[in-house]
C-alpha cells in the first residue's frame, strides 16, 4: 500500500508544496507572526482536497517556516500540529466529497475543506499567543476573544479568498490531465514491430 503512495511525482510535489509554505511565509516575515498574520501561504491549505501528500508537506512547511517565529517553541509545535489536524481534516473531507460534483461542488469543496484551517487556526494560536507567550497582564479571555476575531478575519481571507482561485486553477489542470497535477502515469509505449 504505502509502496503505491510514495511515488516519485508525489514526493516531488510534497517538497514544492512545502518549499512554497516556507517562501510565502519568509516573504512576509515582518508581517507573517503575530496577532492580524499576512500569510498568503495558508492558501495551500486546500491542496490536501486534491492530494494526500500535501497532509505532511504542509507539516513541515509549517515547522520550517515557524523557524523565524518570535513564539519558537511554540510555534515548533503546537502551530503545525494545528496545522497538520486541520490538513488531515481538510483531506477527509475532499475524500468524502470526491465524487460530488456538479454545479456548486467546488464552492461546497472548498467551503467545508477550508473550515478547517481557518477554525484550528483562529483558536489555537491565539491561545498560545495570549496564555502561553504574553506577560500575565495580556493573558485575558477578552484579549483571547479579540485575537480570536483577527485570526478569524485573516486566516478566511487567506485560505478561502486567496485559496478559492487556486482551488481553480489546480482543478482546471487536473482536468486537463497536465502530468504534474495528476497520479496518473502515462500509458507504456507500445512494443516495436519486428521487422519482416
Amino acid at each position: 500500500m504505502f509502496r503505491n503512495f510514495f511515488t516519485a511525482k508525489r514526493i516531488c510535489r510534497a517538497g514544492i508544496i512545502a518549499a512554497l509554505y516556507v517562501a510565502l511565509t519568509y516573504a512576509f516575515a515582518p508581517v507573517a507572526f503575530g496577532i492580524f498574520q499576512i500569510r498568503p501561504g495558508e492558501a495551500l491549505t486546500l491542496l490536501p482536497l486534491f492530494f494526500p501528500e500535501a497532509i505532511p508537506a504542509l507539516y513541515v512547511g509549517c515547522v520550517l517556516a515557524n523557524l523565524a517565529s518570535p513564539f519558537l517553541i511554540y510555534d515548533l509545535t503546537i502551530g503545525p500540529l494545528a496545522t497538520l489536524a486541520a490538513a488531515v481534516c481538510t483531506y477527509l473531507i475532499g475524500a468524502a466529497l470526491r465524487r460530488f460534483t456538479g454545479r456548486g461542488a467546488a464552492a461546497v469543496k472548498i467551503g467545508l475543506g477550508g473550515i478547517f484551517p481557518v477554525l484550528f487556526n483562529a483558536f489555537v494560536i491565539p491561545a498560545v499567543i495570549v496564555f502561553l507567550c504574553s506577560d500575565g497582564a495580556d493573558a485575558t479571555a477578552a484579549v483571547y476573544w479579540a485575537t480570536v476575531g483577527a485570526f478569524l478575519l485573516t486566516e478566511t481571507v487567506w485560505v478561502i479568498g486567496l485559496g478559492t482561485p487556486l482551488y481553480a486553477f489546480v482543478a482546471n489542470m487536473r482536468r486537463r490531465g497536465v502530468s504534474a497535477f495528476t497520479d496518473r502515469q502515462k500509458p507504456a509505449a507500445p512494443p516495436p514491430q519486428p521487422q519482416t
